[in-house]
């Protein structure tokens, strides 16, 4: 009889998650394209973000991007680590370090900052500091996330 296969793509379960365990995602830069995008799609219409022509005015120089567009791809970077297994997004605190810009690279570095069973069975609660990093090594915006995840075993 053959070995039935892994199955890959799922993220860590809440016995996977002690205080403490750090872990970083991928990189992933903003292009242009993905300020349009973004900027359409949530009708952040404020010059700073939709109009070149007024740059020279603003207070921020560059090509800025929302700190709202940071977080969503910061959050998109994190899915493999909570796909099938992420139950809630409970609650976070989002704090704005620095612009980013068109062409920055970002990655999320996570820590466990709190852990604990549910009252319900089968989940538990956990709390990551989540840093999200530019290729310079500059913080862009730092979050806290309370997630309710699914435990690997129901206990009986």
């Amino acid at each position: 009889m053959a070995e039935a296969a892994t199955v890959v793509g799922r993220g860590f379960y809440w016995e996977d998650l002690p205080l403490g365990r750090r872990f970083t995602t991928i990189g992933r830069t903003i292009l242009e394209a993905d300020l349009a995008a973004f900027i359409n799609l949530s009708w952040l219409t404020e010059e700073l973000f939709a109009n070149i022509e007024a740059q020279a005015e603003q207070a921020i120089a560059g090509r800025v991007v929302p700190a709202a567009l940071v977080y969503s791809f910061a959050e998109g970077l994190l899915t493999p680590t909570i796909q099938h297994t992420g139950l809630a997004f409970l609650h976070a605190e989002v704090d704005v370090k620095s612009p980013t810009r068109v062409g920055d690279t970002i990655l999320v570095e996570c820590e466990v900052t709190e852990r604990r069973p549910s009252a319900k069975g089968g989940r538990g609660l956990v709390r990551t500091l989540n840093r999200v990093l530019k290729q310079d090594g500059g913080v862009a915006l730092t979050y806290t996330p309370l997630r309710l995840v699914r435990c690997r075993e129901v206990p009986g």
